[in-house]
């Protein structure tokens, strides 16, 4: 497989993830992979350690570079930004504080947004000037959050275009703009980006077009008629909350009516389970055993392009806030396919005595616990194999990232020009944030949630 199969399952604009926990992934991955290699001595050649690797070098560079168009050479600090109840659960926003910290002529600080002030008319923190900040949460909760602590230091930040993500991102940020992509404008939009977005729409009673542009009467009744093919998802959500899958959650009435109850949902065609699935080696009670996980693999991208990927893995959805977990992720080095690859790494761990492999993962967890590998729910799981990726599709990961870039540019351009309006259901006041700062490209960290086979899917049944 020359490039990759599959198709994005949402993308977020608001204020993604994931960008620091691949490198603790990497550091990992490349010890257990070394290990395993000791152990039983595996013909595969792997990178662990291309820059794409560790989308964190990247970001900070991009928020580093946006310090210094506004100050110049002068010292600054770049704030990141967090509800207070994650400051101390939330490891990679720990750690985005310390790479910042690590660069010439910046310092940088993780906080509440309640911590800012303002002083002589300037946003600070305690007494230090603001430069930039990420923040790390979306518009709503900041409303929210404004409401309960007057949080005018940040509104007056965000005023200023000192807050990464820009909040004019926030009206394309929801999973009904791939109705538009999917629908009677999918030609204003790039082929590819087309062709991997799954079939949307708004889920309401009404009559629209199926995914094979059939004509659906009460799309309400087809959904029920066909949930084993669907999801069900939040128009806005994170960590897979609110997200209900066809056959995984089998009473299609029970979906429709959690759907209509909470409000604000899509119906999105379901890829197929295989297509984003591998085998991958996992002891369970004192056996060694080859499991099938879900995979999936975010793309960061910023204006320059690729900052790099997160894999994931585990169940549906591969969330890590809804129990998923990580997966390092390997370059093939070695002339042969991924499946080969795959096959062979496979082969060895299942192989290896379970005392010895049971050392491995002991090793895996001593790091990830040396690493403060956490997040909200605790500890973050670490598959025992890479992800196996080529360089050729490395090409082709960085094409079809410049194309969603242009794409999300092209679904701005439609707000600010009143085409949307009918898809774009947000309260007044954040369209009001929205509007202090437009996007237009500026620099941003956009991601986008692959459900993607490189070549070592199992085989559809």
């Amino acid at each position: 497989m020359k490039d990759f199969l599959g198709y994005h399952s949402e993308w977020n604009l608001g204020s993604p993830g994931g960008w620091d926990y691949q490198r603790v992934t990497q550091i990992i991955g490349k010890a257990v992979w070394e290990r395993i290699n000791k152990i039983w001595p595996i013909a595969v050649k792997l990178d662990f350690d291309h820059p794409l690797l560790f989308p964190v070098t990247g970001f900070v560079d991009m928020l580093v570079e946006v310090h210094r168009s506004r100050e110049g050479n002068n010292q600054g600090l770049i704030a990141v930004v967090a509800e207070e109840e994650t400051l101390e659960d939330v490891t990679e926003n720990k750690n985005l504080a310390r790479h910042l910290n690590a660069m010439d002529g910046i310092s940088s600080a993780l906080m509440a947004p309640q911590s800012l002030e303002l002083n002589g008319g300037r946003v600070c923190w305690k007494g230090q000037p603001v430069s930039v900040i990420f923040m790390d949460f979306n518009t709503d909760v900041l409303l929210k959050l404004h409401r309960s602590h007057n949080l005018s230091p940040l509104l007056q930040a965000v005023r200023e275009h000192r807050v990464i993500n820009p909040r004019g991102t926030e009206p394309i940020n929801v999973k009904s703009m791939y109705e538009i992509i999917t629908g009677p404008a999918s030609h204003q939009f790039h082929t590819e980006i087309v062709q991997r977005t799954p079939w949307t729409r708004q889920f309401y009673p009404r009559r629209t077009n199926g995914p094979g542009g059939e004509a659906i009467d009460d799309l309400v009744d087809w959904t029920r008629m066909y949930w084993d093919n669907l999801v069900l998802k939040p128009e806005r959500g994170y960590s897979g909350k609110g997200v209900l899958v066809g056959k995984i959650n089998s009473n299609a009435e029970d979906a429709v009516n959690q759907a209509f109850k909470e409000g604000h949902y899509i119906v999105q065609e379901k890829i197929p389970l295989e297509l984003w699935a591998e085998d991958i080696p996992t002891l369970e009670e004192k056996h060694i055993t080859l499991e099938r996980y879900q995979t999936d693999f975010r793309c960061l991208v910023g204006p320059n392009g690729l900052f790099g990927f997160l894999g994931r893995y585990g169940g549906v959805p591969t969330n890590v806030g809804s129990g998923g977990g990580v997966q390092p992720l390997g370059i093939l080095c070695s002339d042969m396919s991924v499946r080969e690859a795959v096959d062979r790494i496979n082969e060895a761990i299942m192989s290896i005595d379970y005392g010895e492999l049971l050392e491995v993962v002991d090793l895996q967890k001593k790091m990830a616990l040396a690493h403060e590998f956490t997040y909200l729910l605790g500890p973050i799981k670490i598959a025992l194999r890479p992800r196996v990726i080529t360089f050729h599709q490395l090409d082709a990961l960085e094409s079809y990232c410049s194309k969603l870039w242009a794409d999300c540019l092209t679904l701005e351009k439609m707000w600010l020009s009143g085409k949307l309006d009918d898809i774009i259901k947000i309260e007044e006041e954040e369209l009001e944030i929205a509007r202090w700062h437009s996007w237009g490209g500026s620099p941003a960290i956009i991601a986008s949630d692959g459900l993607f086979s490189f070549g070592a899917n199992p085989e559809p049944s």
